[in-house]
């Protein structure tokens, strides 16, 4: 394409969210509040690829208003034998078009018409202007308006393969021009439009029969002497024909609000994309979409940003000793891990205007000294993820520093569901510069530095140092407007040198242990597939949906499950239901064989992870979970299956440390902490009095609810009933109960009902909190964490009920994951104020772990009921479980 020549790329945006929706599974795609977004990713995708490609100077995407159009108005039938819109599509199409709008891309729609209707009328415009048009559609219609000057871009596998319609293209694969492609579909019938052709008419035959008689007009004005089946069935459905021809015409000559000459992207509105891709929780498509936001902003004028200078040892006591200890220092490293293990070769120092890097595996005692000197002692440190680079000084010698600030957590606690921390697009969001680096200088923390490359590199991390001081003064002024400041310096920023103590000492494995445990369950899967197997007399891939869809929908004629885009669903719940309706030894043992195999592959991620000091170091992550709670990766020890026998033996593979001085594990952990911050906030005085009495709090409402004693509460009661109370907390609808007891909806609403009957109480605090925060725009913990909700007075009733279920469950788990932080900081404090060798290993949901030196027991458990009892003032106590044993498991209560 010449840079003269004005290129139109129109998208059918409804057919192409459609096929995005069915091209990628929609259980992979969801945020954390229940919204789909497969659709939008697919969509999303495709535009960046095609853009690429393409080069537009002109675009607009089209979407259909509804099905009341003239084409409805004419066949009612049009369209009919479409199937129902799958619910996870719902609200899609309008979260790909708020994105679209964001971006500046033109949406364009017209009342009673279709999108190929806009699409058709744009690039007609388009080719009277001289323009090289591109459709990307998956609409066989469109192939009618194929031209030298217009080539149909159509979808051959999901959204990321296109074909080039062109006019040549389409006559060699139907054997007729795009003009006649017209009547060759009125012809042959178009099913997606509930339009059916002349029976036995194919394309072969539509397609000879317009080459010899020039077009369809032509074709019916022939009928009489074709002859045959096919010429006797064209005669008999004539009128249908002429239907046909008459609905599949495009029209061309729409007044629309936006032609094809003023099809022109604007300028991208940063912000609102930042937001919306946040809240749909994208992270490597952002990064993706960076190109279509425009340049970064300039930096501000007073944000010139310095070239650090690269100094050795002497240079680097020079700058540490003139440093101001009343001023912020920022800090980056070129830290990086391999289980557990970190490596620091680099260091960049910044204060005010002033940047230094130095090469650490260079520096003499002197310049070590000096560096020490400030880690340890300096109270203005500023990083940015901040616990890595701590972990990989310690490792290397140095003191770990008392950190000031981590501008990554403080970002975080503004805008917890944000999909990206990194450094470099923080400072764009809130300073309007960014520290990027040139391509031959890697940011911190990804370095691997080399002879070569060493000088740049250490140039970039200098560059970041310098660069988290503006960020964090921008930061801490927004985090104390919005009131969070004890959560930032109270809470979250203590808890990461707690952290990475935690994480550098890591958790004692019985290694040959785990071994033989994987080597068990691989038997037990092995045995449980050899039992399927002779369950239906041959073998069978069980890994294989293809071919579990034969056997159990064919071979055994199962009642069908949903309906997805490879067959019929195969997944544990469907299939747990398949059991339950037919009891067939296939399904229990299929279901054996994908537990057990699951759980050797926990065993075998776990053996991967362990150290050379036979111990698991994971890693706790700050910025990931919106309503504050900590994760864990690398190796994920807060989802080892707990509920089955054999998934509790892998907590058995968990011990302390042999000969160090340690002699049992043990866990102290809140019972119910999230039901008691429910009594407390709603104030019942039915739940207080159960919490205060000590009673059994399932049995307790169990009772009220079926209106029966305490001691007559059935095990199913109380599990219908605890089952509700957490539901509850998580925003659970009648249905969604349902699915989780195996009952119908009306049981289960009518299960509610009873509940906020008893304990009214909760349902006026779950409906004022969502009211609350509808009006104030954020829910707050306890302690003040907010998390914002924008969505809450959307128009869209997807939208608003994802944030709506984001409401009830914010404040009562973010209060929940406060109350355990502080726990954890009171609780190290303790043991070094009682001067206990006894350390924390692990966090995991509302428990703690630790390593019990020998003798210690009584002060260890004393300390802990003390501590955690006393983490929070709630109307009803604290109850802390504490746990003693020579394994995980067994110190498990």
């Amino acid at each position: 394409m010449s840079t003269d020549t004005r290129r139109l790329l129109l998208i059918d945006g409804h057919s192409l969210a459609y096929r995005a929706f069915y091209a990628l599974p929609v259980e992979n795609f969801s945020t954390t509040t229940g919204q789909s977004t497969n659709a939008v990713y697919g969509f999303v995708s495709m535009l960046i690829n095609v853009l690429a490609s393409e080069e537009p100077t002109h675009i607009a995407v089209a979407f259909d208003l509804g099905r009341e159009t003239f084409r409805l108005e004419e066949y009612p039938e049009y369209k009919a034998g479409r199937a129902k819109t799958p619910p996870e599509f719902h609200g899609q199409v309008e979260l790909i078009q708020d994105l679209l709008r964001a971006l500046a891309v033109p949406v364009v729609t017209q009342e009673g018409f279709e999108a190929d209707d806009v699409l058709a009328t744009l690039a007609v415009q388009g080719t009277a202007a001289g323009m090289e048009t591109g459709i990307v559609t998956g609409d066989k219609d469109s192939f009618q308006l194929a031209s030298p000057s217009v080539t149909i871009l159509y979808p051959k596998r999901g959204v990321s393969e296109l074909a080039r319609m062109t006019p040549e293209a389409i006559e060699d694969k139907y054997g007729v021009s795009p003009e006649n492609y017209r009547g060759l579909a009125a012809l042959v019938g178009e099913k997606a439009d509930n339009l059916p052709g002349v029976p036995g008419v194919g394309d072969k035959t539509a397609a000879k029969w317009l080459t010899k008689y020039g077009d369809l007009p032509a074709v019916l004005a022939a009928a009489d002497d074709i002859g045959g089946k096919a010429g006797e069935n064209l005669r008999a459905h004539l009128s249908e024909v002429e239907r046909n021809h008459r609905l599949n015409r495009l029209v061309t000559d729409l007044e629309l609000a936006t032609s094809a000459a003023e099809a022109v992207r604007g300028e991208a509105d940063r912000e609102a994309v930042e937001a919306l891709l946040d809240q749909l929780e994208f992270q490597v498509l952002g990064r993706r979409l960076e190109p279509l936001l425009g340049a970064a902003a300039a930096p501000a004028a007073d944000a010139e940003i310095p070239v650090p200078r690269l100094v050795d040892a002497a240079g680097l006591v020079e700058f540490v000793s003139g440093l101001d200890a009343e001023a912020p220092v920022g800090v980056a490293t070129d830290a990086r891990f391999e289980l557990g293990l970190g490596t620091v070769d680099a260091i960049g120092i910044a204060q005010g205007d002033a940047a230094v890097t130095a090469d650490l595996t260079t520096l003499d005692p002197a310049a070590v000294d000096a560096l020490s000197e400030l880690l340890g002692s300096h109270p203005g440190l500023v990083l940015h993820s901040a616990k890595p680079q701590l972990k990989a000084l310690a490792q290397a010698g140095y003191p770990l520093p008392h950190l000031a600030l981590d501008t990554e957590i403080a970002a975080y606690l503004l805008v917890p569901d944000q999909r990206t921390y990194e450094l470099a697009d923080l400072c764009t969001r809130h300073c309007g510069f960014s520290p990027a680096v040139a391509e031959d200088e890697p940011e911190a923390g990804t370095l691997d530095l080399g002879p070569a490359d060493a000088a740049s590199a250490l140039t970039g991390i200098g560059r970041s140092a310098w660069a988290v001081l503006p960020l964090a003064a921008v930061l801490r002024e927004r985090i104390e407007a919005a009131g969070m400041t004890g959560v930032l310096t109270d809470i979250e920023i203590p808890l990461v040198t707690i952290l990475a103590r935690m994480e550098l000492t890591g958790i004692a494995v019985d290694r040959s242990g785990l071994t033989a445990l994987g080597a068990e369950f691989g038997a037990q899967a092995q045995a449980s597939a050899d039992a399927a197997y002779a369950a239906i007399g041959h073998e069978v891939n069980l890994g294989s949906p293809k071919q579990l869809q034969t056997v159990l929908f064919e071979e055994l004629e199962m009642p069908r499950t949903k309906r997805t885009k490879t067959g019929w669903t195969t997944d544990a719940d469907a299939l747990t239901d398949l059991f339950v309706k037919t009891g067939h030894p296939f399904l229990e043992h299929l279901l054996g064989y994908r537990d057990t195999t699951k759980l050797k592959q926990t065993v075998v991620g776990l053996e991967r992870m362990v150290a050379d000091d036979d111990r698991i170091h994971t890693t706790y992550l700050q910025t990931v979970a919106a309503t504050g709670r900590l994760s864990s990766i690398d190796p994920n020890l807060q989802n080892i299956p707990v509920r089955t026998d054999a998934g509790r033996r892998i907590r058995e593979m968990f011990v302390p440390a042999a000969g160090d001085g340690f002699a049992d594990l043990v866990t102290a952990d809140y019972s119910q902490i999230e039901m008691r911050i429910m009594a407390h906030l709603s104030g019942d005085a039915g739940l207080i009095d159960a919490f205060r009495a000590g009673e059994d709090l399932h049995s307790f409402v169990g009772a009220r609810v079926f209106d029966v004693s305490t001691d007559a509460v059935t095990p199913a009661m109380r599990s219908k009933v605890k089952a509700m109370s957490y539901g509850l907390v998580y925003g659970l609808s009648a249905y969604g109960l349902s699915k989780q007891l195996r009952i119908g909806v009306e049981e289960a609403r009518g299960l509610m009902d009873e509940y906020f009957e008893r304990f009214g109480a909760v349902q006026e605090y779950l409906a004022g909190a969502v009211e609350s925060a509808r009006r104030v725009g954020y829910t707050e913990t306890m302690y003040g964490r907010r998390r914002y909700l924008p969505q809450l007075s959307s128009d869209r009733r997807q939208v608003r009920e994802m944030a709506e279920r984001a409401a009830l469950n914010a404040p009562i788990q973010g209060t929940a994951a406060d109350i355990m932080k502080i726990a954890m900081l009171r609780v190290d404090a303790a043991l070094a104020e009682a001067g206990l060798a006894s350390r924390v290993l692990l966090q995991v949901h509302d428990e703690i772990v630790l390593e019990l030196a020998d003798g210690e027991f009584d002060a260890v458990a004393e300390l802990l009921a003390t501590t955690m009892g006393a983490a929070a003032e709630l109307e009803v106590p604290l109850e802390v479980n504490i746990g003693r044993g020579a394994t995980w498991q067994q110190a498990a209560h």
